[in-house]
């Protein structure tokens, strides 16, 4: 059989992974979501006409004549007021930035115009109707449509939202992934080591990612390599999470107890032609979508980026989940495998000419490397050289 596509297996992982719910959200819940329906303004903004000066409420017609003039202070308006007594000819009334304009006022000079007095004020310069005046309805008109369905909310569509009044909004949610590590030679960091056992580090790595994708992690480690004990660790998970993401116990040797415990499953393992992270398996475990993740360590985290990573951007409504690329030239000879997709850890800085330099070899195990990358670079399948200067596609990881 011939190994599945990156192309192939991405399309699946897709497919597993539907849509999540829309939930009303309180606005402090929402940042980094997508917006699910249309919003329409419920008020207008501004709602009134307000001052955008400190200084004073005028007719302009009262300053058309010889200037400077001094007027009597007939009010103080500080932002907030709610009942405003009209502006009589001949009169000023004392405004605050963001107060209402009080009727018959058509424009506002800033006090650094004036004397600024309490009782008269001296007014130093003439102004034209409407000068320093928001007029209602000038940012946004009530029944406007102001945000649309696949918005993702930032700090200033959340800051619109609530300047509209709006406490919560149609959002689909976060996904929660259950990230479970599976070897039992993993032990947890800061335990002493035994010969023979390592640091667990995949489930610290996977669970950051979904955080950094905007799901929730619920971390489940050390799952021993017996079949009963993975369903055992299974159980207590299976109502409360989306998506079940494995790394290890899926290649083709003994004591793969993911694969074990899965293959009577509607869970299909396949080799993609990719290097790092050939191996993989997606499907179904009592109804969850399930992706199982190669154990060698950057193995598990590109197969993270390729696969599952644009599975849940997808399931939030995000439109663009892909990583953003570039194209660069490679700063050294590469060599890849034929017939697979090599991704090659890098450091790309477009200020140096559009260089990508690789940053240790292609092995599945040189986390240190990963680590000091900001990309990967994309050597296609058909390409097995690549000589110093040959272009590429480098895939942002940060």
């Amino acid at each position: 059989m011939s190994p599945t596509t990156v192309a192939e297996h991405r399309q699946r992982v897709a497919e597993l992974v539907g849509l999540m719910p829309v939930l009303q959200l309180p606005l402090d819940e929402c940042l980094g979501l997508v917006l699910a329906a249309d919003v329409i303004a419920p008020v207008s903004l501004p709602p009134f006409d307000n001052s955008a000066m400190d200084g004073y409420a005028v007719r302009a017609a009262d300053l058309a004549g010889t200037i400077p003039v001094t007027l009597p202070v007939a009010d103080d308006i500080p932002a907030g007021r709610t009942q405003l007594n009209a502006l009589e000819p001949g009169t000023v009334q004392r405004i605050m930035t963001g107060a209402p304009v009080p009727p018959g006022a058509d424009a506002v000079i800033q006090v650094e115009l004036t004397d600024g007095g309490t009782e008269t004020v001296t007014i130093n310069a003439s102004v034209a109707r409407g000068t320093n005046i928001r007029v209602a309805g000038d940012d946004v008109q009530k029944g406007d449509p102001v945000l649309v369905a696949g918005t993702v909310l930032r700090p200033a569509q959340l800051g619109l939202a609530s300047a509209l009044g709006l406490a919560r909004l149609p959002v689909r949610r976060r996904p929660r992934v259950l990230i479970l590590s599976t070897g039992s030679e993993l032990v947890e960091p800061g335990q002493p080591l035994q010969p023979g056992q390592i640091y667990e580090s995949n489930g610290m790595m996977l669970a950051s990612s979904v955080r950094e994708a905007g799901g929730v992690a619920v971390q489940l480690r050390f799952v021993p390599d017996d079949v009963e004990a993975f369903h055992r660790a299974l159980a207590p998970y299976l109502g409360s999470v989306d998506v079940i993401v494995t790394s290890g116990g899926v290649s083709a040797g003994a004591y793969e107890v993911v694969k074990d415990a899965l293959v009577s499953h509607d869970v299909r393992f396949t080799k993609v032609a990719m290097q790092p992270g050939g191996p993989q398996g997606s499907g179904t475990y009592e109804g969850l979508p399930v992706l199982t993740l190669p154990g060698n360590p950057v193995s598990a985290q590109v197969s993270f980026e390729v696969f599952v990573r644009p599975a849940l951007l997808a399931s939030m409504g995000h439109v663009q989940v892909e990583r953003p690329t570039a194209r660069a030239t490679v700063s050294s000879p590469l060599t890849s495998p034929a017939g697979k997709t090599q991704f090659r850890r890098g450091l790309y800085d477009p200020s140096s000419g559009q260089v990508v330099t690789p940053v240790g070899g292609p092995g599945s195990h040189l986390l240190s490397a990963l680590a000091l990358s900001n990309c990967l670079i994309e050597v296609p399948e058909d390409v097995t050289e690549l000589a110093a200067g040959s272009e590429v596609t480098v895939r942002y990881l940060q």
